[in-house]
């Protein structure tokens, strides 16, 4: 019996994002300084929703666990990465895959959560007589509770499954986390099983939030547009569900792009480039997004400025 003289590898390294040498300082105190917003921007916005008492209602609701999840998927991300561009970021495999792990719940959440938002302003846009009969505080706690249950347990089956895998000959990840993809392609098990349960699982969690934030807004659209006499209504309405797809868009986006476009040995830079778009990007412009078009929001933004000054 012929045997492989193989050594199972525990420890990663993580490329981090391609740049210049001599642009590592530059770049880690641009993301530094964008993390810094991330986290202030979006706890700032839950202290607001918790402490005024004229945003305790659902659609605030969400929109504070959106900024939780945001603030958490930048924190999984981000301070690794800036460690990244002053020295080689080293990773053991049981700290790559609590990563991955977390990674993977706050990601699928934040997808379910668009999608409840959206249904949220269909009702209340669409069916205002009874809003408050159908969208009742039950029913929101069941859907925030679903949606992080649902990011746990797609996190649990794909981290399953990724012990099955073994990593023997390269231990270098063309990353900036630890992302499933980039691992499969430096694994030494047959990958083919872990990429059809993220097509299948991966694909089906996107169309299903994609397919209900679209037809929330198609209904909602129809409905703005039979009340143009309404003109107070239609504004704060068309700024409310705006703001909402534009986030909608932004998030979604790259997450088509990763896992649409064909596999080539250029895709790693462009996988990172999309990655780096809805893990860093979007939590730091989420909650200017969702403040700078609402009224209510900057009113009380600037009344908690002057209670402090």
């Amino acid at each position: 019996m012929a045997m492989k003289n193989e050594t199972w590898l525990t420890e990663f390294i993580l490329t981090g994002l391609p740049h210049q040498t001599e642009w590592q300082i530059l770049l880690f105190i641009l993301f530094l300084g964008i993390y810094l917003i991330t986290i202030v921007g979006n706890l700032g916005l839950i202290t607001l929703i918790r402490n005024d008492s004229n945003f305790h209602i659902l659609m605030y609701f969400f929109l504070g666990n959106l900024a939780f999840v945001d603030a958490w998927l930048s924190s999984i991300v981000t301070p690794k990465m800036l460690v990244n561009f002053l020295t080689m970021s080293k990773i053991p495999f049981s700290e790559c895959m609590i990563q991955f792990f977390s990674f993977v719940i706050s990601a699928i959440t934040e997808c379910f959560l668009l999608a409840a938002m959206a249904y949220d302003r269909y009702v209340a846009i669409c069916k205002p007589l009874i809003y408050p009969v159908i969208m009742t505080n039950r029913l929101c706690s069941q859907l925030l509770v679903l949606s992080f249950v649902g990011g746990f347990l797609h996190a649990l089956i794909h981290e399953s499954f990724l012990f099955r895998l073994t990593f023997c000959n390269s231990n270098i990840i063309h990353h900036f986390y630890c992302d499933v993809l980039p691992l499969f392609k430096i694994s030494c098990t047959d990958p083919s099983l872990n990429y059809l349960l993220v097509f299948i699982f991966s694909g089906s969690i996107q169309v299903f939030s994609i397919v209900t934030i679209l037809l929330s807004y198609t209904f909602v659209l129809f409905t703005i547009l039979k009340k143009k006499s309404e003109k107070s209504g239609v504004s704060k309405a068309f700024s409310t569900c705006g703001a909402h797809l534009f986030s909608v868009s932004l998030y979604y986006a790259p997450l088509l792009f990763m896992y649409v476009h064909p596999a080539s040995s250029e895709a790693n830079d462009q996988d990172m480039i999309f990655s780096l778009f809805y893990t860093v990007i979007m939590p730091v412009l989420n909650p200017f997004i969702y403040s700078l078009r609402n009224k209510q929001v900057i009113n009380s933004l600037r009344m908690e400025l002057k209670t402090h000054t």
